[in-house]
């Protein structure tokens, strides 16, 4: 039996929508397996800028570091005219989530399921045994070249000499590349054993510098099989042999893109989960943050369309990572592989001779798999 606090930030557009999914998921496992979740909401993006003048209040915040884990949900852009220089912007929120509690890892794990099979613009073979997993570097690079712990190191638009330029920093030191990489060669030990570690070796100094750090981790791993594979080699491979890959390993901006890319081998955005995970322990297991890969899709906001399965499944992801119940989370990922199975789909992944269904249908359909004993 496990005792646990969970802060739940469910945010903008579909937010709260699939979310509410999830933590459905989350109720049915406690009951179901005689655990106790204490769950805390909170706000985040829109909202809690709008009734709090910032994308995540303090107190929200105080809330998420005295917990076991955050489920998030997704936050969206201002809208057109709303905003100003210098202003709170949604995103904000997972930025200081991530850097403040240095949640340098996210895991994105990819496996289309084979009844999901034809839901992918890729053909059936082409998927055919395709099971990998992402660990992309989170809390510096190019995203975080604009910080005030990067003195000197700017990212900005500013007036040249002739005309106006744009700057930004990419900036890795040694340690923050090797806790990343570390980190995925100990979760292929677990699995298949082989690292691809991705980078452009060729153009930027980072990657040399990442390379180096790659083979002297590897040292440590006599067993496990390592490659490295410039950003824009990965790329092709994800589309013509994805069934190659097992674990990915690279930095912040091309992690961002290459599983936005995978994610298409399971037919959309709207089926993968992430966890975003750090150094701090908890009595549960490793302190994260959990969150479907996609955003708050606004355009269908309240209209009972977004997919609830990344949201669902990253709640398995919380569950096996921040409180050890890897049976519990087992048990929700194989209650979602049963209702796809069955043919279930929401509009995103409409497949012909399969029943669309809305987003709270998709989810009670999930949850009845996992109520049964």
């Amino acid at each position: 039996m496990s005792n646990a606090t969970i802060t739940v930030l469910p945010g903008d557009g579909v937010g709260p929508e699939v979310t509410e999914q999830a933590l459905k998921v989350l109720r049915a496992v406690e009951e179901r397996y005689g655990h106790t979740f204490a769950i805390y909401r909170g706000l985040v993006g829109l909202d809690a800028i709008a009734a709090e003048g910032a994308a995540i209040s303090d107190a929200d915040f105080e809330r998420c570091a005295h917990s076991d884990a955050v489920l998030f949900g997704a936050v969206g852009s201002l809208p057109a005219g709303t905003g100003h220089r210098g202003g709170p912007r949604p995103e904000q929120a997972l930025f200081r989530l991530r850097k403040e509690f240095d949640l340098f890892a996210n895991l994105r794990p990819v496996r289309p399921a084979e009844s999901m099979y034809g839901a992918s613009p890729l053909r059936p073979e082409y998927l055919k045994g395709t099971d990998m997993i992402f660990v992309r570097e989170l809390s510096a690079g190019l995203y975080y070249g604009h910080l005030e712990s990067v003195p000197g190191k700017p990212s900005e638009i500013r007036r040249g000499r002739q005309e106006r330029e744009a700057v930004d920093t990419l900036l890795y030191t040694e340690r923050e590349i090797e806790r990343v990489v570390r980190a995925a060669f100990e979760i292929a030990a677990d699995r298949r054993r082989t690292v691809t570690s991705v980078d452009k070796a060729n153009v930027l100094s980072s990657s040399l510098l990442w390379r180096e750090v790659v083979e002297r981790v590897a040292a440590d791993f006599p067993t496990i099989v390592h490659e490295h594979m410039l950003v824009d080699v990965c790329a092709m491979r994800l589309i013509r042999t994805p069934s190659d890959f097992d674990v990915v390993v690279t930095e912040n901006l091309f992690g961002d893109i290459l599983t936005d890319e995978a994610s298409m081998l399971t037919g959309s955005l709207g089926m993968l989960p992430s966890a975003s995970l750090g150094v701090r322990r908890t009595e549960n297991g490793v302190f994260g943050l959990y969150e479907p890969v996609h955003g708050s899709a606004p355009d269908i906001a309240g209209q009972d369309q977004a997919n609830p399965v990344a949201a669902v499944l990253s709640a398995a992801l919380l569950l096996r990572h921040s409180l050890r119940l890897n049976r519990e989370a087992s048990a929700v990922e194989t209650a979602v592989d049963d209702v796809l199975r069955e043919g279930y789909r929401t509009a995103d992944i409409r497949e012909v001779g399969c029943k669309v269904v809305g987003t709270q249908e998709m989810g009670r359909r999930i949850l009845d798999k996992l109520e049964r004993p």
